[in-house]
């Protein structure tokens, strides 16, 4: 792993199972139990430092810490507590188990679970399944669904899309092709190429593919998927075409989802919150406050309440919303450029020179202004970044970086 950390939860570096296990025995120790004892302690290890936590609690005590947890422990979070005791595999596998057990499914979780996770993720999704139940997943998840969604989810339960260096620069176009004769260019849909190309291409090429098919159709693949597919099959690709586009952006969205409005999905929250803590936490928070405009933070502190609360906040690990916190007005703006140059891509083609009269820090300035206080100026976004050729784009990040910095560091 190459790439640098971006979850807000790892290694304890001075530690101790033996000692971590006393005290969390003496924290449930008598009457009642020392909730907080138990929180801050468990988040603040990484899931292969519990691991050996509850190795070294079954030697000291003849018990099972997690047993010993769901006693001592009630409701959320309990749930909580226990999720982020388990490894990650037997973590998705418990939750696939509860999404199929019992008169109707869970689609939603199978989806997110399914969707977002890597060839070996999945992998060991299947054999951690395998060990706790006895049983085989990809048995109990077609014994459960049907039609295309059955098929898509075998498709995605045998862990073998192509890894992430393989492009083929010639079937980019081919691929845009067949997704879109097999849909939009057609009376009904040939599912199985969305299935057979969805499933099995990799994570870059999709997304030049997705580029490829916007030229062609002039809309999107989503709003594709959302005319040519319906119910559980239409929610799982697009599941899969927002994984594929950003996967913190898809949790920052489900996220949202599960605490707006009244009651709080709280079964996705935590799941989210224990399986991204130790890879994207970071990135999920960014991509939630670019796009809602407020912190995950905020919004958990909003919605929860109690020890449930402080150990969410704890996964969450700081607030985008503090003056300075790492949240660049710079990324801001190069998202929003982003986003803008990939909506007036397709007419600019050509269109856009260097502007005559250019002064970046007029532009940088100008920029910051549009996107301060409530709501965004998107004129003032659109007519500058519009007439600015790319290599002035640039110039203008750069000085916007040196002028506000990473933040606006008070």
């Amino acid at each position: 792993m190459g790439k640098e950390f971006r979850g807000t939860i790892a290694d304890e570096p001075d530690f101790d199972a033996g000692s971590d296990a006393e005290a969390l025995y003496n924290a449930m120790k008598g009457f009642g139990s020392d909730k907080e004892a138990i929180l801050d302690l468990i988040t603040s290890r990484s899931n292969a430092q519990r691991q050996e936590i509850r190795a070294a609690y079954k030697s000291q005590y003849g018990k099972d810490l997690i047993d010993d947890l769901k006693y001592e422990l009630t409701g959320k979070f309990e749930r909580l507590i226990v999720g982020l005791m388990r490894p990650p595999a037997y973590h998705d596998a418990k939750e696939i188990k509860d999404a199929i057990k019992g008169a109707g499914t869970d689609e939603k979780c199978l989806i997110e679970i399914l969707a977002s996770r890597t060839n070996e993720q999945i992998h060991n999704l299947v054999a951690a399944y395998k060990d706790a139940y006895g049983r085989d997943l990809e048995e109990d998840v077609i014994g459960d669904t049907s039609g295309h969604f059955k098929k898509m989810l075998v498709v995605l339960l045998q862990g073998t899309r192509e890894e992430d260096d393989v492009v083929s620069e010639d079937l980019v176009e081919e691929d845009a092709q067949d997704l879109y004769d097999a849909g939009e260019a057609q009376w009904g849909t040939d599912e199985a190429k969305f299935i057979m190309l969805l499933g099995n291409r990799s994570v870059t090429h999709l997304q030049l593919v997705f580029d490829e098919y916007q030229k062609i159709a002039e809309k999107s693949i989503e709003d594709s998927i959302k005319s040519e597919l319906s119910g559980d099959f239409e929610r799982l690709m697009l599941a899969v075409v927002q994984c594929i586009r950003s996967r913190p952006m898809f949790f920052a969205k489900r996220l949202y989802k599960s605490m707006k409005g009244l009651g709080t999905a709280d079964n996705t929250l935590i799941r989210i919150m224990v399986c991204r803590s130790e890879i994207d936490m970071l990135d999920i928070r960014e991509c939630f406050r670019l796009r809602y405009e407020k912190s995950l933070y905020s919004m958990i502190q909003d919605d929860t309440s109690g020890d449930y609360k402080r150990t969410l906040l704890k996964l969450c690990g700081g607030d985008d919303d503090i003056a300075g916190e790492f949240f660049p007005e710079a990324a801001q703006i190069a998202y929003k450029m982003w986003e803008i140059s990939a909506m007036t891509r397709v007419q600019l083609r050509g269109t856009v020179h260097q502007y005559q009269n250019f002064d970046p820090a007029s532009d940088a300035q100008a920029l910051r202004k549009a996107m301060k206080g409530f709501g965004t100026d998107e004129d003032t976004i659109i007519d500058i970044v519009a007439q600015r050729s790319n290599a002035q784009r640039q110039e203008i990040r750069q000085t916007f970086k040196s002028l506000f910095g990473t933040g606006s560091h008070g």
